[in-house]
């Protein structure tokens, strides 16, 4: 059995990946309407975090607004580190109460560690997965493997999408809104 860790020579790499930066009104309505969109069944959620303090305190306003808007508690709420020896045991924590999704707020780097433990020692699957804006960066599924994050998707800080399908990592702007008809000429 090969170890999930990205080896350091792989993350060197890549350089420095970006600090996750503190999430925006945009990115979190569309998270929510992304797990409670029509003919979505999510009832409960698992949410995850790396340490720092922007993916904290994403992870806790995703908390607060699925509670305001009357869904079922969160089952859990799990942390990691950027660096460890293996995340096994946060992997354990992760999938231990099988939500219907998970939603991730974290910095690349360390997500990408953590979702190759995940992948490697769990039944998690990525396609129940959501992320908030810092995980649709295309580095992250190149270092966590094409396949290990097939099918997660979030949202972006401007309050768009992007979804993960064979490695690639594929954005959507946000939805234009359309000003309503004016009538033209006369009748």
């Amino acid at each position: 059995m090969t170890s999930p860790l990205i080896p350091r020579a792989e993350v060197a790499a890549y350089g420095r990946l970006p600090s996750p930066a503190p999430h925006s009104n945009a990115e979190l309505a569309t998270l929510l309407g992304l797990l409670t969109a029509p003919g979505v069944r999510i009832t409960t959620v698992v949410v995850g975090h790396s340490r720092d303090t922007a993916s904290r305190s994403s992870a806790e306003a995703f908390v607060e607004a699925w509670r305001e808007i009357g869904r079922q508690p969160v089952l859990a709420m799990v942390d990691w580190p950027e660096s460890a020896a293996s995340w096994l045991r946060a992997a354990h924590r992760f999938t231990a109460e099988e939500p219907d999704a998970w939603v991730v707020a974290a910095a690349p780097l360390g997500w990408a560690q953590m979702s190759r433990r995940l992948r490697h020692s769990t039944d998690w699957d990525p396609a129940r997965t959501y992320g908030f804006a810092a995980l649709g960066d295309s580095r992250v599924p190149a270092l966590a493997g094409a396949a290990t994050l097939q099918g997660m998707r979030g949202a972006t800080a401007e309050g768009g999408t992007w979804a993960i399908d064979r490695g690639w990592v594929t954005q959507q702007p946000p939805a234009r809104r359309r000003p309503p008809l004016q009538p033209h000429g006369t009748l």
